[in-house]
C-alpha cells in the first residue's frame, strides 16, 4: 500500500492552465490514504470552467487489463482532453502514460515513503516513493527507477546502442524518456533547468 498526497495548488494549476482535462482517480490504496476531498474540489473547479471532459475512479490502475477495458469506454472523452491528470502513485501514472502513449499524462500526486513492506506489483514499473514525482518532466517515465543510476539530469556517457552500461540487458531510461517526449511534442522539457532532487523527502515517514 502506498500513501499519496496532492501536489500544491500552484503546481496543479500550472499543469492544467487553459487545458481540457480528463481525470483518473486510483483508490486502490485508499485504506492508507487517497486525497479524495482534494480530488472532488479539483473536479468541481474544472467542471465549472467547462474544462473537465470526464472522470474515471477505479480500484487499482496497476490491474492493467481491467484498466484498459475501462479506458476504452472513455476514449472519446480522453481524446477531447489536452491532458490526462492521474491521481495515483507513480506506478499508476507510468501505466497510464504507457497505454496513452500519444497523450500528455500528468501526475497530480507525490508518493510518500512509508516504512515496512508495501506489497508487490506484477508490473515492470516501479515507484521509489521519493516524495517529489518527476514524471511530469519526463513524459511519464520515472528517471529514478528507469535509470540504474537514478539520474535526474539526463543520461550519462556510458550508454551504448540504447542500452545501460550497468546492465547491458536494460534499455537506457533516458533514451526512453527522450523518445516519449519527442512522441508527445514536449522536447522543450529537456531544455528546462533540472529540478534538483530533494533527498530529505526520500526518507520522510508520513505521520
Amino acid at each position: 500500500m502506498l500513501i499519496t498526497e496532492l501536489k500544491s495548488k500552484e503546481t496543479i494549476a500550472s499543469l492544467v492552465n487553459g487545458k481540457n482535462v480528463f481525470i483518473i482517480n486510483c483508490q486502490g490504496c485508499k485504506e492508507v490514504h487517497f486525497p479524495e476531498k482534494e480530488s472532488v474540489n479539483l473536479q468541481r473547479e474544472l467542471a465549472a470552467d467547462g474544462r473537465l471532459t470526464g472522470v474515471i475512479t477505479t480500484d487499482y490502475i496497476c490491474n492493467v487489463e481491467n484498466m484498459k477495458l475501462r479506458l476504452k469506454k472513455h476514449m472519446d472523452e480522453i481524446e477531447e482532453a489536452d491532458v490526462v491528470l492521474v491521481l495515483s502513485c507513480g506506478v499508476g501514472v507510468q501505466t497510464i502514460a504507457e497505454y496513452l502513449e500519444n497523450k500528455t499524462v500528468y501526475a497530480a500526486c507525490d508518493t510518500i515513503r512509508v516504512p515496512g513492506f508495501q506489497g508487490v506489483t506484477p508490473l515492470e514499473y516501479k515507484c521509489d516513493q521519493c516524495g517529489e514525482c518527476y514524471l511530469n518532466l519526463t513524459g511519464g517515465i520515472c528517471p529514478i527507477t528507469a535509470c540504474s543510476k537514478s539520474l535526474v539530469n539526463g543520461q550519462c556517457g556510458g550508454s551504448k546502442n540504447g542500452k545501460c552500461e550497468v546492465d547491458g540487458e536494460m534499455e537506457c531510461g533516458w533514451e526512453r524518456i527522450y523518445r516519449r517526449l519527442e512522441e508527445i511534442g514536449r522536447l522543450d522539457l529537456v531544455k528546462c533547468p533540472t529540478q534538483i532532487r530533494n533527498y530529505a523527502t526520500d526518507d520522510e515517514v508520513s505521520k
